[in-house]
């Protein structure tokens, strides 16, 4: 079986424009959470996300073309960009990939909405000035799957171009889709990216309707508390994560950077409910990517920390935990694990790229990221969550996983790369 591994990250999100940035806020705890200032939220009842800040899409796009695309396929871009030229296969002047390697070079892209501010303002142009003022570039603004048709034109990407709207479990999906196209060897690169900005008033307000957010309003940076006793919901954030996923001869040939090697990776459905999860689901995917990685290695492996799901939702963050102290035979046999949704929110469909790029870094640095605002620890979660401060650990396997709304499941593990 071919070997897959990581050549190159990219990531903007509200703690950080670029890869480093994001890390190094995550790690001291930073919280990128606040007052909405995206749309007026004088109505509504959840007034807090985890908004982008400080970016301009002429910085990644003609001023001309920022109008063809919606916010989330902006945030794509600027991290598809800063992942091609942390691989070494573009750089600032030429973003496009030679000819020589661009039709085996394919882009799979993820959100879990897509663009919905731009399907709100024209929903709201068609019913108040009528049809004939619906902007022509609604659809390709909006299109899931655009994230990866502007991305795959802008870097010359050839190969398979794919997408997953698999709620918040997309681009962990797309992950797994990456390795498996190319261990069929329908390509030897892809670049995943996993986008998403849904902070607008359909977004916000479908989410609160639901009961799914946090209203504390009055203290932004405390609101999301995953593993806390007092978690009342996610806060929904917003941003992108890409990662530059090859065949290990690819990689070896050109000389490539090798940030980790993926290992394993497992789907799974509940079967039971369109929004309330269940523990055996996400066990179950667990459980396949363990069971996948050990496959591969030919041996048992020890996982050394997981980047959770981790939600801050009240069902949700003790059914991950229960699955897995299941997953590992109890407790005292748990590794460490973390949420990371305190410092950045809940990017839904994106959450998969950008945990799985904070989980990289934690791998090759050596350091794990606290779970911030446990201030009182549920006791139905009752593992090791690294509370308030980072940790230094010793690391050669990670896991993360992603879950999302229908009950679709994914995990994945990244090991150091030993040649």
């Amino acid at each position: 079986m071919k070997r897959i591994v990581i050549t190159g990250l990219g990531t903007i999100n509200s703690v950080g424009n670029s890869v480093e940035e994001s890390f190094n806020a995550v790690v001291a705890g930073k919280c990128g959470i606040d007052t909405i200032t995206l749309f007026d939220i004088t109505e509504f009842s959840v007034k807090i996300a985890g908004e982008v800040k400080d970016f301009d899409p002429t910085t990644v796009m003609d001023k001309k073309e920022v109008k063809k695309a919606d916010r989330f396929i902006q945030l794509g871009i600027k991290a598809a960009n800063e992942a091609m030229q942390d691989s070494g296969l573009t750089n600032a002047e030429n973003k496009k990939v030679d000819d020589s390697i661009s039709e085996r070079f394919g882009c799979i892209s993820a959100s879990g909405i897509g663009g919905l501010g731009t399907i709100q303002k024209n929903s709201v142009v068609c019913d108040t000035r009528g049809p004939k003022k619906i902007s022509p570039f609604f659809i390709p603004s909006s299109l899931v799957n655009m994230l990866g048709g502007f991305i795959s034109i802008e870097h010359n990407l050839k190969g398979p171009s794919l997408s997953h709207v698999t709620a918040c479990a997309a681009s962990t999906h797309a992950l797994a889709d990456a390795c498996k196209t190319i261990m069929l060897d329908g390509a030897d690169r892809i670049l995943v990216v996993g986008a998403e900005s849904a902070i607008c008033g359909a977004g916000v307000g479908g989410f609160a309707s639901m009961r799914a957010l946090s209203t504390r309003n009055d203290d932004p940076k405390t609101a999301s508390r995953p593993f806390d006793k007092d978690r009342d919901g996610f806060v929904m954030g917003e941003g992108a994560g890409a990662l530059v996923v090859e065949d290990l001869e690819s990689a070896r040939a050109r000389g490539a950077k090798i940030y980790c090697e993926i290992i394993g990776f497992g789907e799974s459905a509940d079967a039971n409910h369109i929004t309330a999860p269940v523990m055996t689901g996400p066990l179950r995917a667990m459980k396949a990517a363990l069971a996948m990685a050990e496959r591969t290695l030919g041996e048992a492996l020890k996982i050394d920390y997981i980047n959770t799901h981790g939600t801050s939702t009240p069902v949700g963050d003790v059914n991950e935990s229960k699955a897995i102290v299941e997953l590992f035979n109890g407790l005292e046999n748990c590794p460490p694990v973390t949420s990371t949704k305190g410092q950045i929110g809940h990017c839904l469909g994106a959450a998969g790229a950008i945990e799985a790029i904070f989980a990289i870094k934690s791998l090759n640095e050596g350091i794990i990221p606290p779970t911030i605002n446990i201030i009182n620890q549920d006791p139905e979660c009752e593992l090791d969550y690294v509370p308030g401060t980072a940790r230094e650990a010793v690391l050669e396997t990670v896991m993360s996983n992603n879950f999302g709304f229908g009950g679709t499941n994914g995990s994945i593990i990244f090991k150091k790369f030993r040649d």
